[in-house]
C-alpha cells in the first residue's frame, strides 16, 4: 500500500475523540473492565485505548511487517492486563468492532474532505487495510489473553498438585507422604515428580507412604506408585508402604507388580512402630 501521510495525519488527530467517544458510548452495564467504576481503571483503559489509536494509524505510514511489530508490546499488555483477563473475551470483542465502525466513519469522512482521494480502488484499499489490521490485532489481543489464562491455570495445576502430594519431615531424615481421595493419571506423575526431587532436596532416608486414604485408582496409577518406589530405591531412599487396600493388593498382583523388596504394613501406626528409630 502506498503512503498516506496525510491519512495518517487525520487519523493521528482523532485519536483523543475517538477513545472520549469510545468511552462515552460505552456500555458500562456488562462485566469486567468495561463496567469498571475504579477511577484508576477507567484511566488506564483510556490510556491504552489512546495508545491502540497511536499506533493504528501508522498502518499508512509503516510496512506491514514493521506495523505489527510496533504493536507488540500494546498487544503484549493488553492481552495480560488483569482486568481484561477478568473481562469475557466476547466483550473485548465487541469494543474492537465498535472501534472498527468507528475508523470507517472517519475513513468517509476523510474521503469526503479530500475531493483527490475519490478514487474508489484506493478508498477500498483504505478500508481494507483497516478492517485487516484491527481484525488481526482483535485476534492477537484475545490469542495473548488465552495464553495467559492458560499460563495461570497451569502454574494453579502445579500448586495443587504439589499441595496434593504434601512431603511431611520427620526426625532423623524420615519423611512420610500421605496421599489421600482419588489419584488421577495427572496427579500420580506430580507425585512421582514432587516426591523424588523433595527426597534429595531435603536429604530423606527412609520414606513413609500411606496409602489408607486412597480409594480408587486406576491400572496407569498402580504403575506410577510402583515406579515411584523404584525411583526412590534408585536415589538410596527407603521405602514403607501403609494401608494397601484390598483391590490395589490384587491390582498390583493382576499387573505382575513385586513388592518384595519394599516393607509393607497394615496402617501407618505399625509402620512406625516396626521403625527402630521410633522403636527406642
Amino acid at each position: 500500500m502506498q503512503i498516506n501521510k496525510s491519512l495518517h495525519d487525520f487519523l493521528l488527530n482523532k485519536a483523543e475523540q475517538l477513545t472520549e467517544e469510545w468511552y462515552e458510548s460505552l456500555d458500562k452495564t456488562g462485566s469486567g473492565v468495561y463496567a469498571s467504576k475504579n477511577p484508576a481503571v477507567i484511566e488506564n483503559l483510556k490510556s491504552q485505548n489512546f495508545k491502540f489509536h497511536r499506533r493504528l494509524c501508522k498502518i499508512f505510514v509503516m510496512d506491514r511487517e514493521a506495523f505489527y511489530e510496533q504493536f507488540e508490546g500494546w498487544i503484549n499488555e493488553v492481552g495480560s492486563d488483569p482486568e481484561h483477563l477478568e473481562t469475557p473475551t466476547h466483550l473485548i470483542m465487541r469494543e474492537f468492532f465498535r472501534t472498527r465502525e468507528q475508523y470507517l466513519t472517519f475513513l468517509e469522512e476523510y474521503i469526503e474532505h479530500h475531493a483527490h482521494a475519490e478514487g474508489s480502488e484506493v478508498t477500498k484499499e483504505w478500508r481494507r487495510a483497516l478492517v485487516e489490521a484491527i481484525d488481526t490485532i482483535t485476534m492477537r489481543v484475545v490469542e495473548e489473553k488465552s495464553n495467559e489464562l492458560n499460563d495461570q491455570i497451569e502454574k494453579q495445576q502445579q500448586t495443587i498438585n504439589e499441595l496434593s502430594s504434601p512431603l511431611i519431615l520427620l526426625p532423623e531424615g524420615r519423611a512420610l507422604l500421605p496421599l489421600v481421595g482419588d489419584i488421577s493419571s495427572e496427579r500420580a506423575e506430580a507425585i512421582l515428580e514432587n516426591t523424588l526431587q523433595g527426597c534429595t532436596n531435603k536429604s530423606i532416608d527412609h520414606l513413609f507412604i500411606d496409602l489408607s486414604g486412597v480409594y480408587l485408582v486406576d491400572t496407569l496409577v498402580a504403575q506410577q506408585i510402583f515406579q515411584l518406589l523404584k525411583g526412590l530405591e534408585l536415589i538410596g531412599v527407603t521405602s514403607t508402604l501403609s494401608g494397601i487396600r484390598p483391590e490395589m493388593a490384587q491390582m498390583a498382583t493382576q499387573l505382575g507388580i513385586d513388592f518384595g523388596r519394599i516393607s509393607i504394613t497394615n496402617t501407618l501406626a505399625t509402620a512406625f512402630a516396626q521403625d527402630p528409630i521410633y522403636n527406642k
